[in-house]
């Protein structure tokens, strides 16, 4: 079976690590877009299926509700994809673009979740599978999904609010299940508004055990991956059976 074509949106605006996990994780052709530089996936390609079996979008340090022209254009071509039937999957600040796409509402929490932190699944989510009902996950951000979008369905949560979500084929996730050891320290070395302290505790936290717990959750990116290629062979089918 050939590999999905996905459509990488890559909101980093520094995104060599980024770039090398999420190529590590996903087996598929990944399409990018350094949506920062202004490099929008054109609108003509949003037809499911044809140009792209599936979407993915990244972290970012940006806000959803920054009044930033990139970013309204992402949120056209995303909210297209996803009106189009195309499986998409956000992870941290595409977790929270996808749920503002839909209508959730999304702030800022005043505080960092940062670190290696425990998140419980809510349900039964076929993104999950393989996953215990409590795993382990590196946070960092100070945004969050304050409310869902109707009617998307909690897949996951923890004491900071919610970690997860679905909304028909669009997931999802506040946490980065594509991060290794690695990224996860230069990132917490890189956030200036914290205090020495706290970045000191976070990077010590950085441990080979805390990584392999943490390595539980990259099992998503396989089950998108799944579902992407199922929809894309019902496709086919439907197609077929319709000539």
């Amino acid at each position: 079976m050939t590999r999905p074509r996905i459509c990488l949106v890559m909101a980093s605006y520094d995104p060599v690590n980024t770039r090398r996990n999420f190529r590590r994780e996903l087996e598929a052709d990944l399409v990018e877009f350094h949506t920062p530089e202004g490099e929008i996936p054109p609108l003509d390609t949003v037809t499911a299926f044809e140009e792209f079996d599936a979407c993915v979008v990244t972290g970012s340090r940006a806000s959803v509700y920054w009044d930033d022209p990139w970013i309204d254009d992402v949120q056209e071509w995303v909210g297209e994809a996803i009106d189009s039937g195309m499986p998409c999957l956000g992870v941290c600040w595409g977790h929270q673009l996808l749920a503002d796409v839909l209508g959730g509402d999304v702030q800022d929490m005043g505080e960092y979740e940062i670190g290696y932190r425990s998140v419980q699944q809510v349900g039964d989510s076929r993104l999950f599978d393989g996953l215990d009902d409590e795993f382990t996950a590196f946070e960092t951000h100070s945004d969050y999904v304050a409310k869902l979008p109707e009617p998307a369905e909690l897949i996951a949560e923890n004491e900071y609010g919610i970690q997860g979500f679905r909304q028909g084929d669009t997931f999802g996730v506040q946490f980065h299940p594509e991060y290794d050891m690695r990224t996860a320290e230069e990132v917490t070395r890189g956030k200036e508004s914290l205090s020495q302290d706290r970045i000191d505790a976070v990077v010590d936290g950085i441990t080979d055990e805390a990584y392999a717990a943490a390595c539980e959750t990259k099992q998503l990116f396989d089950n998108f991956v799944d579902l992407v290629r199922e929809r894309r062979a019902s496709a086919i089918e439907t197609a077929a059976t319709s000539d």
